[in-house]
């Protein structure tokens, strides 16, 4: 019996590369991987090795993680609110739920981001540059530092950009910040 997993993620790596508009030989040079090894692997004939994943991940953007979830995981239609994961950060008070979480065929996360009161998150670089991001204001106040650039948002405020260097949230007070965030990934599908 064919491992289903593994025809997926054969899938999931032909889409990466199509929505990239590479052929399999700009894939071959950019990696380093031969163009019949990435033929097979595109195929569902040969599995790829973790050490060809390492190289092809770094390509599209993705972490393995990312892409073997992509993979393991057949994205349903709904997801109620009490099967979104929540992961709380508890070192800088920040809460993110996943309301739409990342998914093979699907070119958007959604998140719902919550910052206690003086609580701050600061990122180095994006994990992709010039990804995408749509931020709507929920509640409170939320002061957003982008490549530099200060806002101010409160309630209702939205703020769209993309992320090429170091960004900042913090959340001024006095009541927690909450926002929606919505991230695509340059070059249309996950």
């Amino acid at each position: 019996m064919r491992d289903h997993i593994h025809y997926r993620l054969a899938h999931r790596l032909e889409a990466l590369r199509r929505a990239r508009d590479w052929s399999l030989d700009d894939l071959a040079a950019r990696s380093g991987v031969s163009r019949a090894t990435l033929s097979r692997i595109e195929k569902g004939q040969t599995s790829p090795t973790a050490a060809v994943l390492g190289t092809l991940c770094p390509l599209f953007g993705r972490t393995m993680s990312q892409l073997m979830a992509d993979a393991e995981t057949i994205p349903s239609a709904l997801l109620r609110r009490a099967d979104q994961a929540v992961w709380e950060d508890t070192e800088t008070g920040f809460r993110r739920r996943a309301v739409s979480p990342p998914a093979a065929g699907y070119a958007i996360d959604v998140i719902e981001g919550t910052l206690r009161p003086g609580a701050e998150i600061a990122y180095d670089a994006p994990a992709v540059a010039g990804h995408e991001h749509h931020l709507v204001m929920l509640a409170g106040l939320l002061g957003l530092t982008i490549e530099g650039q200060v806002f101010a948002l409160s309630t209702g405020d939205s703020i769209r950009y993309r992320l090429f260097g170091p960004s900042r949230f913090n959340a001024p007070g006095p009541s927690e910040a909450r926002y929606l965030l919505a991230m695509s990934v340059p070059g249309g599908e996950r």
